[in-house]
């Protein structure tokens, strides 16, 4: 590869880095109040085949999407998943305050077993949100020279393999830190929350561009001038976060519960 399209791979890397780790603290935390009325030994068992799952799930529809992401109506499908996530989820702080609340209401009691699916299918949800995000990131990147794997460019496939896999090592051995960072930015919660729609946006205008929907011109998606646009809204958004939080909040019963699970 030539040094600019490492250049724009590896940043795109690190965008999708941190913003699986900012993800990764707010998954984990709902985790954590899942698993919290089990014994401190079952509770680490049940996260553990919880996150087992999670793997198995995110190399498998990995596999399964680079056959899929060249057809725009699974781009637009995204597209509307990622900005109704994102939407859904800072309606809902605004709404209940925390969707740990929500959780909590929910998970009081049940056995090791039903604590398991329960944390299984939450991976699940935050596993498809993961592997849309670094699609719709990736997809827009320039061809590499890589062998192509199903459907996809060998290069973008690597780069979305390398976000799922990290995301689930954040939200095991790092989703900690990540929640002492917000307890610092608290906007940088909703800042990655706006990241993922505007990503949705990213993946619209990925299909949009597609041939056989045709809304814009073919070469729109990979321009100069819409990467251009996209990654200085994001980095705004970023900006915002990180600047416009309202400083130290205290630590809750929640998030201590995630620090003794890393």
């Amino acid at each position: 590869m030539e040094f600019g399209m490492l250049a724009e791979y590896g940043w795109t890397l690190l965008v999708l880095i941190a913003l699986e780790g900012i993800l990764a603290a707010d998954n984990a935390l709902v985790m954590a109040v899942m698993v919290k009325h089990l014994p401190e030994e079952r509770r680490k068992k049940a996260l553990f085949y919880g996150l087992a799952g999670a793997f198995v799930f995110r190399i498998a529809s990995l596999f399964l999407i680079s056959f899929l992401v060249g057809v725009w109506q699974v781009q637009a499908i995204g597209a509307l998943y990622l900005l109704f996530i994102a939407a859904n989820h800072l309606w809902r702080k605004k709404v209940t305050a925390s969707t740990v609340q929500e959780t909590k209401k929910s998970a009081k009691s049940g056995g090791f077993w039903s604590t398991v699916i329960k944390v299984e299918l939450a991976d699940i949800a935050f596993a498809v949100d993961s592997i849309l995000a670094a699609v719709a990131l990736a997809v827009a990147l320039p061809v590499s020279p890589l062998p192509a794997i199903g459907g996809m460019d060998g290069g973008h496939f690597l780069v979305i393999l390398a976000g799922g896999l990290i995301g689930l090592v954040l939200m095991r051995f790092a989703a900690n830190k990540f929640v002492r960072l917000l307890e610092l930015r608290p906007g940088l919660e909703k800042a990655a929350f706006l990241i993922v729609g505007w990503v949705g946006v990213k993946l619209a205008v990925y299909a949009a561009s597609h041939p056989g929907l045709a809304l814009l011109p073919e070469t729109f998606a990979k321009s100069g001038v819409w990467k251009g646009i996209f990654w200085t809204v994001l980095l705004a958004i970023f900006a915002w976060g990180w600047f416009g939080g309202k400083g130290p909040e205290p630590k809750s019963a929640e998030e201590k519960a995630v620090a003794e699970q890393g």
